[in-house]
């Protein structure tokens, strides 16, 4: 409350502090540090430690409360992995690495929302803390990140030939293959753009609407704000869950779509070599 009302006195006569652009707090080395990678090195240390330690208490027999939450979630994007590739062994394996993508995006969503993250605290007049996932460079980031786990997951399922065969389907003695393999090449680029783009809107807008209703409330702002605060939490493991299945979903179409690519090149030879 108190959070609150510090920021309606900043703004009633101003209007709503609204951010697009992250701020510089500090340099490290000549690096500049920015409110929103303060506060992302803030939350993965949090997530790390609540995650650790909700690990430690999980038992064979389920339990409820938090560490049910994290059990449901991990089970579900076990179930998503699962449906998509048709394997409950490749799920598995590879659910820590997307489960920790899931986890890290809700939950760095859900801490921006916390009292004290926006205009409440200032460093030299700047804010000090800000969402991480409301900095287009963090989300670009992340899903740099992914999307480079995706390649190299892609390339140990198929090995480089296949792995390269994917983008360069069809026959190479035609030209328009490498036509259409750049494009492939192309998508593949642009979904980084995509991934980043979709997470940062979300996050930003569902900022901006709770710092406007925030402001038109004015005293009576924790009650106009409360519905898109808890808006906001849905959007904000919708919009982590979405990130993953997507992501998900771009590694399980490069493994398919490299074997298909295969069987019908073996099949291809064949038929040559009985026509022959």
């Amino acid at each position: 409350m108190f959070n609150i009302l510090q920021i309606i006195a900043a703004t009633e006569k101003s209007g709503p502090a609204i951010h697009i652009t992250p701020a510089e707090l500090f340099t490290i080395g000549g690096f500049g540090v920015t409110n929103s990678m303060f506060y992302g090195f803030i939350c993965s240390l949090l997530i790390i430690i609540i995650l650790v330690i909700t690990a430690q208490r999980m038992t064979i027999r389920p339990k409820r409360g938090f560490t049910q939450l994290v059990e449901i979630g991990t089970e579900f994007i076990i179930g998503t992995i699962e449906n998509s590739m048709g394997s409950r062994k490749k799920a598995v394996y590879y659910a820590p690495f997307f489960a920790s993508a899931f986890f890290f995006v809700m939950f760095s969503n859900w801490l921006g929302l916390l009292p004290g993250v926006g205009e409440a605290l200032t460093y030299n007049g700047t804010p000090l803390l800000r969402p991480f996932t409301a900095d287009l460079n963090g989300t670009l980031a992340a899903s740099t990140i992914m999307m480079i786990l995706v390649q190299y997951f892609a390339i140990r399922e198929n090995g480089l030939k296949g792995y390269l065969r994917h983008f360069f389907a069809g026959n190479l003695k035609n030209p328009a293959t490498y036509l259409l393999g750049v494009f492939e090449v192309f998508s593949e680029l642009t979904r980084i753009a995509s991934l980043a783009l979709r997470l940062f809107l979300n996050v930003a807008i569902g900022e901006i609407i709770i710092a406007i209703f925030t402001y038109l409330g004015s005293f009576a702002a924790p009650v106009t704000a409360l519905p898109f605060i808890l808006l906001e939490l849905f959007v904000g493991a919708l919009q982590a869950y979405i990130f993953t299945m997507l992501t998900i979903m771009y590694l399980s179409a490069a493994i398919k779509h490299s074997h298909d690519t295969e069987e019908k090149g073996e099949s291809a030879d064949e038929m040559t070599a009985q026509t022959a």
